[in-house]
C-alpha cells in the first residue's frame, strides 16, 4: 500500500478529544502543538485553559473557535468541568504547553483525574517531581507522552535503524550540539515573553541545558540507545545579569565504553536552530542536521558516502511510515511534531502506554532527561561524576 494511502487511512481513525493547558494568545509552542495534533486529524482541540490569566484564557479559547462552555479560566476548572461531562464527550487527553514550572502539578492532577497526558519538555524541574510522575503514570496506566519532537523526523528514525541494525558496528563516539543565537544579548530585559520566562530560574529551572540541551540528550539517546555512565560538565552564563546558564558543554562516557560531547548554547550569533547529531562506530558513521532534516549522511571505512533521503524507496519502515509526501517534497518541523501526536493517538486508542511499540518519547524518557539536566547543572565544574540514568 502506498504510504500516502496509509496516512489517509490513519486519518480515518477516530480523533482523540484534547484539552490544552497554556498556549494561548502570544504563545509560540501552543500553536505548534495544535497544528501538529490536527495535521493527521490525530487529535482535535475541544477544550482549553489557555492562559494563567482567566480573562485571557477564555478569550484565547473563543478566538480558536472553542465552545464557550469549554473555554475555562483555569486548568483546575477544566478538569472539573470535563469530568462532569458524559465520558463520550469529555476530553481524553490533557496537553500541557505551559512554562516548565507548571508541568508537574497539571500532569499529576490530570493523571489522578483519569486523563492521558501529552507534556512539553523538559518534563518537570526536579528529579523528585519526575520520579513522582513516573510512579503516578505507572499506577494509572495512562498514556504519557513527552514531546521531544525531533524524534519524529523520518531521517532520525532512519539513523536509529542504522544503529540498531549494526551497520555502524559498535558505537565509539557521539557528538550532539544544539546551537542558537537568540539569547546572545539580554533580550529578557526588553520584556520579550519567551526570553522572559526561559531565563527565569523559578519558571524554567535550567537555561540552555533545560531548554535545548534536553532535546540534544533525548536525540542522542533515541538514536544510539546508549546509556550515559558519567559526565564532566561546564554550565556557564555569558550575558551580564542573566541568572541562568546560557552555554553548556558536557563530556560523556557511555556504559559501553564510547565517549561523547554534548553542547547546548543560546549565545552563538548567526545560529538559528542548529541541532546536529554525529555518531561513529567501528565500521561507519552518520550525521544529521535539523536545518537540513530530509537528508542523513552515512559514511564507511572505505570512504564511500551514502545519503539517505526522506521519501526514498530504500529507507526503512519506521522512516517510510513517518513520511507523508513523495521524495523531493520537503517535510520538516510540523510534520515531525505530528508524528509524535499520531503515535500518541494510536496508543490512546489502544489503551496502552508503550513508547517503544508506538514510537513516542514517554514519561520514563522525560524523567531521564530531568536527571541529566540536573546532574549537568549540579555537577558543573566538579570534574567527572557518575550519572545514574
Amino acid at each position: 500500500m502506498p504510504r500516502m494511502t496509509e496516512h489517509m487511512a490513519a486519518r480515518a481513525e477516530r480523533s482523540i478529544r484534547m484539552g490544552m493547558v497554556g498556549g494561548g494568545q502570544d504563545a509560540f509552542i501552543g500553536a505548534v502543538h495544535r497544528m501538529a495534533a490536527q495535521l493527521d486529524e490525530s487529535m482535535r482541540l475541544v477544550a482549553g485553559a489557555l492562559s494563567s490569566t482567566p480573562e485571557k484564557a477564555i478569550a484565547s479559547g473563543l478566538a480558536l473557535g472553542l465552545d464557550e462552555s469549554r473555554c475555562y479560566g483555569s486548568w483546575q476548572d477544566m478538569l472539573v468541568g470535563e469530568l462532569a461531562l458524559p465520558e463520550n464527550e469529555r476530553i481524553e487527553v490533557v496537553t500541557i504547553v505551559t512554562p516548565n514550572h507548571v508541568h508537574f502539578k497539571v500532569a499529576m492532577a490530570a493523571l489522578e483525574a483519569g486523563f492521558h497526558v501529552v507534556c512539553d519538555k523538559p518534563l518537570v524541574l526536579t528529579v523528585d517531581e519526575a520520579e513522582k510522575l513516573v510512579a503516578a503514570q505507572q499506577a494509572s496506566g495512562k498514556v504519557f507522552v513527552v514531546t521531544y519532537n525531533y524524534t519524529g523526523y523520518p531521517m532520525v528514525k532512519q539513523a536509529r535503524e542504522l544503529v540498531r541494525s549494526g551497520s555502524l558496528g559498535e558505537i565509539r563516539k557521539v557528538m550532539v550540539e544544539y546551537l542558537q543565537g537568540w539569547l546572545a544579548t539580554p533580550l529578557e530585559q526588553s520584556g520579550q515573553k519567551q526570553a522572559d520566562w526561559r531565563t527565569d530560574p523559578a519558571r524554567a529551572g535550567a537555561g540552555a541545558m533545560g531548554d535545548i540541551g534536553s532535546h540534544a540528550e533525548n536525540l542522542m539517546s533515541y538514536v544510539t540507545g546508549l546509556q550515559v555512565g558519567s559526565i564532566n560538565a561546564e554550565a556557564v552564563t555569558h550575558v551580564d545579569g542573566r541568572k541562568i546558564d546560557d552555554d553548556t558543554t558536557v563530556l560523556l562516557r557511555f556504559c559501553n565504553g564510547a565517549s561523547g560531547i554534548l553542547t547546548a548554547s543560546q549565545i552563538c550569533p548567526g545560529c538559528r536552530n542548529g541541532l546536529r547529531l554525529r555518531v561513529w562506530g567501528e565500521t561507519g558513521g552518520l550525521e544529521w542536521c535539523q536545518e537540513t532534516p530530509n537528508e542523513l549522511l552515512e559514511t564507511s571505512l572505505d570512504g564511500t558516502d551514502l545519503i539517505h533521503r526522506t521519501g526514498d524507496a530504500n529507507v526503512g519502515a519506521p522512516a517510510a511510515d513517518a513520511t507523508r509526501l513523495p521524495g523531493g517534497h520537503p517535510e520538516a518541523f510540523i510534520e515531525a511534531f505530528a508524528n509524535v501526536y499520531r503515535a500518541a493517538a494510536a496508543a490512546i486508542r489502544a489503551g496502552r502506554d508503550d513508547g517503544e511499540f508506538f514510537d513516542y518519547p514517554n514519561v520514563t524518557d522525560g524523567a531521564r532527561g530531568v536527571r541529566f539536566i540536573n546532574a549537568v547543572i549540579a555537577g558543573s565544574g566538579q570534574g567527572w561524576i557518575e550519572f545514574d540514568a
